[in-house]
């Protein structure tokens, strides 16, 4: 997850601001010596065009509601411990929660309406159901239920245990006890019998039930310490409030009346809007006052809050959809190949009827004769089942697409879905893919979309936490004009483990911290100079401008504890940390003062303000009392918002040697805040005491009005400093992003970072490198924007031209000197959603690589559509935090990481890993084989049931078109579900065509998914004609065999039935690479079961052809025939293969036969020859 700097969670609290890019930056910046910059565009601007993609109503809802006073009729009435009056007039929900999909009664109903929403099931449904009609009723009426019953029972099945489990989580979940006031004392309750207006207490490291407003707790002054892991992943404490006014009321002792009016349940998290009315006083109520359903109490003994939303009308439940449905690539492509099915079986059923009708005519005069067609009964002269020319025809035609109903492969859907669960488990077993810091393995939240994963062409990632650990690390820091950074001193840093003592206790900063000896020791003399005064107040900043709760942990030494510091963003830890080494510990706070201890000098402060940190203003500030009743105001920022707010009227060479030391630490890619501060006047504090009050108390438009009072007051600033924190890459992404580059696919990073930092850590990440040509655009208008795209693009294509005579055409399109597009938030403000997308885009596609800075969240959501609308290719987004979840639900394919920013990412995606690096073996090795074994299996089943349905048709022309059938209705049914099914699934779950070695060392081979080369229209063509030449031998093969014997048709119908069953088997044997004993077992068993299947069919005597089979296999002429068939059939298929793989191989072949001869002299010692992989315009 990316932000600016210091900032990092502003979606924490106002998840939908307006863009990060509302303010903006730059002054022209110069450029490394060995960087190539052909055009930088840079502007200074101050533009606040909001981001325009997707921000119709993505205010946030704290702010639309805030605009306005909450009408009756949009707001909820809630009489506080009195769950009577106030569940009388509204019907508010229980605390019953039910994630469960079904009941016992609405199972079977809604069940299969949900299957049959998959066409072809309502397909097959229409042929079993036309099967029924005695006229048409080719096969037995219970056999043709058999194949659909079976599809729909198997889902069924598994739709019932995961709902199952459901049901269970729900039991046990409306079955906690929680602590509930029933008249003038607490009894426990189950969960599911608390009812909005009740009054709940909560102890130590307990969840909370539902959503409650605090009322009291057990910090006098009404703090309270929340987890909310189980709401969004983050495991820092995070501070709500009780109002003074409701403090001192214990429910025991007084009863606490009062009418609470909020607005009704919604999905926003992270706002609340309401007011209270207790003692004739009207109190505002905000998110700082309202704890959520799922929440765990910590560091506070207990709490009191009156429930306010339960059970399905809680946030976390009306948040608690899984990630979006995604449907898979290849099948979507698939839906093609059907329709081309359907209308070949369309066409043979028209052939079927329309011979049916000529031969009808011709012989209308010896139906009454004929030995095998009966029209006349003589016992009664009528007509025996004979409807006429004109309905025999229709009859004819629905006959022959139930005969022919196979060639819609039913048995593929299950089949595809079995597959997916194989080709997941062994993703989530694979031990490369398993993070040993997190203890996590890689996660597998949508089946549907696996073999999505060979065939990506760009990467979107974040970088913050993404590419990098987002554990910060504090390394440099600019004070009073002076760089005191780690780096430039010649003494080696050391880490300084800084203690204090605490009523008798020794307490430890829990981190360790790099240290400047230098600024160690300056801090420590507390000089009473001008740079002493200055260094004592930045470190001052650094500790009291936070919201950090400092946490006392036991140790072994019971004398010893650890200060552990939780905070809502690792910037603010690591910025108190680093106090803390410098002698400025922070040891207590709470919602009215802070105790530091600064070197070995216990001194408190009133927090007498404190504007947290938004996305307009970048920057917090803290309003400190000092115990000489002086009052300062300490303010941190991102470097654009705070530059603008210093006092500009002295000190102007100090703010030119900080902006220098700020350039200095971007380029070196650490995150960069400015530190500034003022004295406050009595009239001024005064001033600003009155209008926070007003604003905190409005009732309409109160987050504006308190942003208004901060910016009033964060003006004039006296600057301090600068500090500069690391977060360092993670372990393999160079490795990680150049082998993707390899593979053909584009990585696109979208930072929330200022350019200097994201181009710093592009190059420590090989995402650029020396030899690129950067193109930067910094627009402050639109206008501008639309010259530098012009300009651009004008460069581009000259580069592009340069490069095609030197390679020697005009269609190349890898350029010799690669392109790097680095464009920046405000610009895109701009382009999206306007006509300039199109140049964007064209330009982009020109680059190598494309690098976003100060992006917000919904522009990442914008660039992903930008490359998803004008392309076919695959795209895949990577984040790790909340203000990635756009992105990644926007791309094709999701990865979230299991960061330290929480779960937002890994629940909005549809897969989740530890690692960036581990997207290697993800795409390279895991999406390749996924999508090489589901593409021929595709192509296979639909071949394995063409052959079967063309041998029918082939048996159907040679019988008068009359639909009857030699292959036993029984064989029919069970091909595509015992004799064939098996292998088809085992080789899609097990078969490998490379090693895990060979396609992690040569990437180039991933170019196969994208170039579509498992699944084709040309593959699929070829796979026809093949299945078109191997009935015609089958059946033909045995009708000129036994052509003028005495065989009966259950004979000859048996011969067919092994020798389809025998050759599509060996068909698939023969594109088998990696064989073991399970491909063993379930090919050559399906053929053996096969022939025992055959053989208990003809043994029961109620069927026809009784003792068929045993006659047959006694003699010699069968077993010649059935070898003959194979050989001849499968013999084109042999040579061609033979011909392409030793004459025409293709990059997998030759990669094959380099394992094959021997990984050690080849694989490992020689580099094999690639086909280039085309960077080109989308298809």
């Amino acid at each position: 997850m990316d932000s600016n700097n210091q900032a990092r969670d502003s979606s924490h609290f106002d998840p939908a601001l307006k863009s990060s890019s509302r303010k903006s930056i730059t002054s022209s910046h110069s450029r490394g010596s060995d960087r190539i910059s052909v055009r930088e565009v840079a502007f200074n601007h101050s533009g606040s065009t909001p981001v325009r993609y997707g921000s119709k109503g993505a205010d946030s809802e704290v702010f639309s509601v805030s605009q306005k006073e909450i009408s009756d009729e949009d707001a909820r009435l809630i009489y506080i411990h009195d769950p009577v009056r106030t569940n009388e007039r509204f019907e508010f929900a229980g605390n019953s929660i039910r994630t469960a999909k079904y009941s016992i009664l609405t199972f079977l109903p809604r069940n299969l309406f949900e299957q049959f929403h998959r066409v072809a099931y309502i397909y097959f449904l229409v042929i079993a159901i036309l099967n029924q009609l005695p006229q048409l009723a080719v096969f037995g009426r219970g056999v043709s239920v058999l194949p659909l019953a079976f599809v729909l029972l198997v889902t069924a099945v598994k739709d019932a245990f995961e709902d199952w489990r459901r049901h269970r989580s729900d039991k046990v979940e409306n079955s906690r006890l929680a602590s509930v006031l029933v008249g003038d004392q607490f009894e426990q309750k189950k969960w599911k019998d608390i009812r909005v207006g009740e009054i709940v207490k909560i102890h130590a490291n307990e969840t909370i039930p539902c959503d409650i407003v605090l009322l009291s707790t057990s910090d006098p002054t009404g703090v309270a310490y929340v987890q909310t892991i189980n709401l969004d992943g983050e495991s820092n404490l995070k501070t709500r409030y009780a109002k003074q006014e409701t403090l001192a009321k214990l429910p025991e002792t007084e009863r606490t009346n009062g009418l609470i009016k909020c607005e009704k349940p919604n999905r926003n998290i992270y706002g609340f809007q309401a007011n209270m009315e207790v003692d004739q006083k009207r109190l505002s109520l905000g998110s700082s006052n309202i704890v959520l359903r799922g929440c765990e109490l910590k560091n506070t003994k207990w709490a009191l809050g009156v429930a306010v939303y339960c059970g399905s009308e809680t946030k976390a439940m009306l948040n608690s959809s899984g990630a979006p449905s995604k449907r898979s690539r290849l099948e979507t492509r698939m839906n093609y190949e059907i329709i081309i099915l359907s209308f070949f079986l369309v066409a043979l059923c028209t052939v079927t009827s329309v011979c049916a009708a000529v031969w009808l005519k011709r012989h209308k005069d010896e139906l009454d004769l004929l030995p095998y067609y009966r029209k006349l009964n003589f016992q009664d002269g009528k007509s025996y089942k004979y409807y006429g020319w004109g309905l025999e025809i229709v009859f004819t035609f629905l006959m022959s697409v139930i005969v022919f109903q196979v060639m819609i492969p039913i048995s593929l859907y299950i089949s595809m879905e079995l597959v997916r669960v194989g080709q997941a488990y062994f993703m989530i077993g694979d031990n490369r893919m398993y993070d040993e810091a997190s203890n996590s393995r890689f996660q597998c939240r949508a089946l549907n979309i696996n073999e999505d994963l060979g065939q990506i062409k760009y990467v979107f990632s974040d970088k913050t936490g993404t590419l990098t650990e987002n554990k910060m690390e504090f390394q440099c820091a600019s004070i009073w004009g002076v760089d005191y950074s780690i780096a430039n001193e010649s003494q080696e840093d050391e880490q300084v483990e800084y203690s204090v003592e605490v009523d008798g206790a020794v307490l430890r900063p829990k981190m360790k911290v790099k240290v400047s000896p230098k600024l160690l020791q300056l801090s420590r003399s507390r000089l009473e100079n001008e740079g002493g005064k200055r260094i004592h107040d930045f470190f001052l900043a650094l500790a009291a401008c936070n919201t950090i709760v400092p946490l006392h942990v036991d140790t072994s030494d019971p004398k010893v504890k650890l200060i552990d510091y939780q905070g809502e963003s690792p910037d603010e830890q690591a910025l108190a940390y680093a106090a803390a080494a410098y002698g400025y510990t922070l040891i207590e706070r709470t919602s009215g003062h802070i105790i530091i201890d600064m070197q070995g000098e216990r001194q408190r402060f009133n927090v007498l303000g404190l504007h947290e940190f938004d996305s307009d203003r970048k920057r917090m500030s803290v309003i400190l009392g000092y115990p000489d009743n002086s009052v300062k105001l300490f303010v941190k920022g991102a470097d654009t918002s705070m530059l603008s707010v210093m006092d500009k009227s002295s000190n102007m060479d100090i703010i030119h040697a900080t902006e220098r030391h700020l350039h200095s630490y971007s380029s070196l890619g650490l995150r960069t805040l400015v530190i500034g501060m003022r004295e406050l006047n009595t009239s001024e504090f005064e001033q600003w005491h009155q209008s926070f009050e007003t604003a905190s108390t409005a009732l309409m438009g109160r987050a504006a009005l308190l942003r208004k009072v901060a910016s009033n007051i964060e003006n004039n600033l006296c600057i301090l400093g600068a500090s500069a924190i690391e977060d360092k890459l993670q372990k393999g992404v160079p490795e990680s992003i150049e082998s993707l580059r390899t593979a053909g696919i584009q990585v696109w990073v979208l930072t929330g970072d200022k350019q200097e930092t994201a181009i710093s850590i592009g190059y420590s990440s090989k995402l650029l490198t020396s030899d690129m040509t950067q193109i930067i655009i910094n627009s402050n208008n639109r206008e501008s924007c639309r010259r530098s795209l012009q300009d651009a693009l004008v460069m581009s294509q000259k580069l592009m031209a340069a490069t095609g005579v030197a390679n020697g055409t005009e269609t190349s399109y890898t350029p010799k000197i690669p392109i790097a597009l680095i464009i920046d938030g405000t610009s895109l403000v701009y382009v999206l959603d306007s006509e300039l997308e199109e140049q964007l885009f064209q330009l982009a596609s020109k680059c190598s690589v494309v690098l976003c800075c100060r992006v917000a969240p919904l522009q990442k959501a914008g660039i992903v559509a930008l490359v998803k609308n004008r392309t076919s290719d695959m795209t895949l987004a990577i984040g790790d935090g909340a203000n990635d979840v756009s992105m990644i639900q926007m791309a094709d394919v999701g990865v979230g990481i299991s960061g330290q920013e929480g779960r937002q990412a890994v629940m909005a995606s549809d897969f989740a890993m530890g690692q960036f690096r581990f997207l290697v073996p993800l795409l390279l090795v895991h999406g390749h084989w996924n999508y090489q074994r589901l593409g021929y299996m595709i192509l296979y089943n639909f071949y394995r049931n063409a052959v079967l349905v063309l041998v029918l048709f082939w048996y159907v022309l040679f019988t008068a078109f009359t639909l009857t059938t030699a292959i036993n209705e029984w064989s029919s049914m069970l091909y595509s579900i015992i004799y064939t099914s098996l292998p088809t699934i085992v080789v899609g779950i097990l078969d490998k065509d490379l090693s895990k070695r060979t396609l992690i060392n040569y990437p180039q081979l991933y170019g196969a998914g994208q170039r579509h080369e498992a699944y084709n229209k040309k593959l699929f063509w070829l796979t026809m004609i093949d299945t078109l030449w191997q009935s015609i031998v089958i059946f033909f093969g045995a009708l000129f065999a036994y052509w003028g014997s005495t065989i009966d048709v259950a004979s000859i119908g048996d011969l067919w039935t092994l020798a389809v069953v025998i050759v599509v088997n060996i068909h698939l044997a023969m594109d088998v690479i990696r064989w073991n004993w399970i491909t063993h077992v379930s090919i050559w068993g399906s053929i053996v079961a096969t022939f025992i299947a055959v053989m208990v069919i003809d043994a029961i005597p109620t069927f026809p052809g009784y003792w068929a089979i045993f006659h047959s296999l006694g003699t010699g002429s069968f077993w010649l025939c059935l070898l003959g068939i194979i050989i001849t059939a499968l013999l084109p298929r042999f040579m061609v293969k033979y011909i392409h793989q030793y004459y025409f191989p293709d990059d997998i072949q030759i990669s094959r036969e380099a394992e094959k001869v021997g990984a050690s002299r080849m694989v490992g010692g020689e580099d094999i020859e690639m086909h280039p992989i085309p960077v080109g315009p989308p298809r």
